[in-house]
């Protein structure tokens, strides 16, 4: 497994930038705008660890962020989404988002905090029974 990044909502992408790039530093490494989905991904990294990147996830419509909203989750990619979730699921742990598309899983620490899982590379056929899987709760 390795760590990939940690996503956090933001209302005014200027001030986190102003923040997150020139106060302390962090150097963007890649932008996401998405007319269809309404909201812009800025991806930042520290000199000394650039892949361990901080999200900041920018939605264009108005949003109040408060109970925790502004923080999104943690991000890990696997081997195999796949057998990844089977392996948390053999452990008793409720996969909250199931892979039905082969490339993303969520599920929860019992802190609370949502955890990402995605498929290294490229995302894998669907398969049964993620395909199919329902959502639980939330993520």
């Amino acid at each position: 497994m390795k760590y990939l990044h940690t996503m956090v909502r933001v209302s005014d992408l200027e001030a986190a930038m102003a923040f997150w790039r020139d106060t302390l530093g962090l150097t963007e490494t890649r932008r996401k705008e998405s007319e269809k989905g309404r909201f812009t991904l800025v991806y930042l990294g520290a000199s000394e660890n650039p892949e361990a990147e901080i999200e900041l996830t920018w939605n264009w419509d108005p949003e109040e962020l408060d109970g925790g909203r502004n923080f999104g989750h943690v991000a890990f990619a696997v081997d195999d989404v796949y057998a990844a979730c089977q392996r948390i699921m053999d452990r008793g742990v409720t996969i909250n988002r199931p892979p039905r598309d082969g490339r993303m899983a969520f599920i929860r620490s019992p802190d609370g905090i949502s955890v990402e899982l995605l498929q290294k590379g490229e995302a894998l056929p669907p398969a049964e029974p993620w395909a199919s899987m329902e959502n639980t709760g939330t993520w």
